[in-house]
């Protein structure tokens, strides 16, 4: 098996209907155990500084966020638990280096940074996560549910949320737009 690690996951538009409906997820892990990501293009109603605020995390007066950013929803798993997707950066507590340039951090430590210098340059805050069991994912990409692409760091930081699944295939030489909802295999 090839590990889809660093990868995005295109929803087909046969998800209609569903939770995954138009997303775009980027994988953290994928092995035989499973698969696990965050979806990248759901805002959430819910403000960075609103979360802050909720978890008694000072504000800054020197922010390096927008006011307005958004948290995501990484997915329907543990919508409870946060997940920070960010540009590598050592001294966090509860990190996993995905490539050279990316980590994952799941503890609060990070979030007191976000409104300081001392912030990560680039991240996605997530509540969720999107999760397989051994060979679920397998499955749905057999079933046309998914297209897989190698992650692309403007998408994941560059592109407004409200575009990442127009965006996403893009460096394939088509729009996702222009997927079709049959499925075939060669």
């Amino acid at each position: 098996m090839d590990s889809l690690q660093n990868h995005f996951l295109v929803s087909m538009p046969s998800l209609k209907d569903t939770y995954f409906e138009r997303s775009v997820i980027y994988l953290c892990e994928h092995n035989t155990k499973g698969a696990m990501g965050i979806m990248i293009n759901r805002p959430s109603p819910i403000l960075l500084d609103e979360l802050l605020l909720q978890i008694n995390v000072k504000d800054s007066t020197e922010k390096q966020h927008n006011a307005e950013t958004k948290i995501l929803l990484g997915g329907p798993v543990t919508p409870e638990r946060g997940f920070i997707l960010h540009t590598t950066q050592e001294g966090w507590k509860q990190s996993k280096v995905l490539t050279s340039e990316l980590m994952l951090t799941t503890s609060q430590d990070i979030l007191a940074s976000l409104g300081s210098p001392k912030a990560p340059t680039e991240f996605i805050v997530a509540l969720g996560a999107s999760v397989w069991d051994r060979g679920q994912l397998e499955q749905e990409l057999s079933d046309n549910s998914w297209l897989s692409i190698p992650a692309q760091h403007t998408l994941l930081f560059d592109v407004d949320y409200d575009t990442r699944w127009q965006h996403a295939t893009q460096p394939l030489g088509f729009d996702a737009w222009q997927l079709s909802n049959q499925m075939g295999h060669a």
